[in-house]
């Protein structure tokens, strides 16, 4: 089950109001750095950016591949454990507007861990380690250790 905090909101929906949420110039500023980080070849260089620009949590020897979006929002509430391959054009949310209410959960991805090409990882979710999700795979709830998770709606094997 997704550990996810809950703000419901009265008949508007939150998306239209999505400041009151968040500072604009630190949703500027995240949005700018994850973009550029998007198409920068480096790995070690995006793997310190994340970690320094963007309080992510990231293990050593983790590597982001092209095109990944972690969360605009709320980056800092992504934990990566140690040397785990982020496939390209993943997409890691750590918030949801819905049309009732705005929600939020940390993503929590374990150590040694692979997240195939674009996997969508939804907030709240936690990864075990010695993971490997398919390309393609929508993660939308827990996932175990040493489970190969993969398809849409997600199974283990």
């Amino acid at each position: 089950m997704r550990d996810l905090k809950k703000t419901k909101v009265n008949g508007k929906n939150p998306l239209w109001y999505m400041y009151r949420y968040i500072n604009g110039f630190k949703m500027f500023k995240q949005t700018c750095i994850i973009e550029v980080c998007r198409y920068l070849p480096n790995v070690k260089l995006k793997h310190w950016i994340y970690h320094k620009l963007l309080n992510m949590n990231i293990g050593s020897h983790t590597s982001f591949a092209f095109k990944v979006v972690p969360d605009l929002l709320h980056p800092e509430y992504i934990t990566i454990g140690e040397n785990c391959v982020i496939g390209y054009n993943t997409t890691i949310l750590t918030h949801e507007f819905l049309v009732d209410e705005f929600r939020t959960g940390r993503v929590y991805i374990g150590n040694n861990t692979l997240i195939g090409a674009n996997v969508t990882i939804l907030p709240g979710v936690k990864i075990g380690d010695n993971v490997k999700v398919g390309a393609g795979t929508v993660v939308s709830k827990d996932v175990p250790n040493d489970t190969l998770a993969f398809g849409n709606p997600m199974q283990f094997k």
